[in-house]
């Protein structure tokens, strides 16, 4: 089992393995116990290396606490002589709202830190998160990736996330800060127990559960993530995916000769793949959809549709996931693709949106050609309700494609970075 480590040296260590020639690093900070403790061993860090730092919260504006947790922090910054900024998460919130707001708080400290120049921006998660992490996920039913909680470097929205403390404990943090006399604040939500991870914590302490032996079996599983990912992608360069403008085929042959565990594992990460998402369906969803298209049957997931055909799966993008996005042309369109005409291509008058129903009763559709609901979700160039040109079909103004899902993309997402 692997003791809890000291603080600075853990941090030290995993900042020499991961990032060790970074001269500018991004902190996270909320103004919790967690970020506060981050923010000094990095000071402390950067004294050494040379490094310099720079902070910044987020508010998403859901709690009125949050105001005064971020002037904590604001101050902390100053006092240590760090730059600190405060983002504003500004969006009408839809669907889960915790889910939406991780998402915009990643994707708003990923454009700043690349405003900043930040080579990678470090995380306060520790090793009793971790444990938390791994029994969160053993509840909802997951396999060896969702075991394999959280690892200490990912990328993400385009940016490298470092969580150098994954081997402290919460309480060495708290401890180290005692010691120092620094104040840090207490979220309240972390006494909400409609919270499934505030439910899991209390139950951890009633058991008395090992969080070091629960961060281990995190450990074990990231090791066998990545020896399953090697094997499936191996499988795909071997001839069981094929790419065609943007779908995936999973090719049934091919599949029929490996082994449910890798069979899965291609099929997830295509989804994920066509959606351009960040994440890959949850397992139980994915063994039910498994199961129809085995049965001839297709189905919907992940904001993609997945099509059974004879000698193939297709995975293609859903209408319904793009049929409300538009913008201009050569801008990014679905996180994925960027279109232009090859003339006139800053006309502010030109689109980029899905053709739907709407736009295929303007073309001239091939024969054969991709099934209807892939055309339907084919990104095209539109000026009003007029479809100009549709670079997948070789249609209409001559156009050009800057940027589409590149099939290298697909091969390092099953592997583990």
């Amino acid at each position: 089992m692997t003791d809890p480590a000291a603080p600075g040296q853990a941090l030290a260590e995993a900042m020499q393995r991961w990032v060790p020639d970074a001269r500018r690093i991004g902190v996270a900070m909320s103004g919790g116990g967690d970020s506060m403790a981050l923010l000094h061993l990095l000071a402390d860090w950067a004294a050494q290396s040379g490094a310099e730092l720079r902070a910044a919260s987020v508010d998403h504006g859901l709690r009125p606490e949050a105001a005064d947790e971020i002037a904590l922090a604001a101050k902390t910054c100053a006092a240590l002589g760090i730059p600190h900024d405060s983002l504003t998460w500004d969006e009408a919130p839809a669907g889960n709202l915790q889910a939406a707001a991780r998402d915009a708080r990643y994707r708003l400290l990923s454009d700043w830190a690349q405003a900043q120049g930040c080579a990678v921006v470090c995380l306060g998660h520790t090793q009793d998160d971790q444990a938390e992490t791994v029994l969160l996920r053993l509840l909802r039913g997951s396999g060896v990736d969702g075991l394999a909680a959280m690892r200490p470097r990912t990328l993400r929205a385009g940016t490298v996330w470092l969580r150098p403390l994954l081997a402290v404990s919460r309480a060495a943090l708290r401890a180290d800060l005692t010691a120092r006399g620094v104040a840090w604040a207490e979220d309240p939500s972390n006494a909400d127990l409609r919270f499934d991870r505030v439910r899991v914590r209390q139950a951890m302490a009633a058991l008395d559960l090992p969080v070091a032996r629960l961060a281990d079996t995190a450990q074990a599983m990231a090791r066998a993530q990545e020896a399953l990912g090697r094997r499936a992608a191996e499988a795909a360069q071997a001839g069981a995916v094929r790419f065609e403008d943007g779908d995936i085929l999973l090719t049934a042959d091919a599949l029929s000769a490996l082994d449910a565990e890798t069979r899965l594992r291609l099929l997830a990460e295509a989804l994920r793949w066509v959606a351009g998402a960040a994440y890959r369906p949850r397992l139980s969803a994915l063994t039910g959809v498994w199961d129809g298209l085995e049965a001839g049957q297709g189905a919907t997931l992940h904001g993609c549709r997945l099509l059974a055909g004879v000698s193939a799966w297709r995975v293609c993008r859903e209408y319904r996931a793009v049929a409300a996005l538009e913008v201009p042309a050569g801008a990014l369109w679905d996180g994925r693709w960027q279109l232009r005409l090859a003339k006139d291509e800053t006309r502010p008058d030109v689109t980029v949106r899905a053709l739907g129903q709407a736009g295929l009763g303007q073309i001239t559709r091939p024969d054969p050609g991709p099934p209807h609901p892939s055309l339907m979700s084919t990104p095209a160039l539109w000026r009003g309700d007029e479809v100009l040109s549709v670079p997948r079909l070789n249609w209409g103004l001559s156009s050009r494609v800057d940027r589409q899902p590149e099939p290298a993309s697909f091969i390092s997402g099953l592997i583990p970075h």
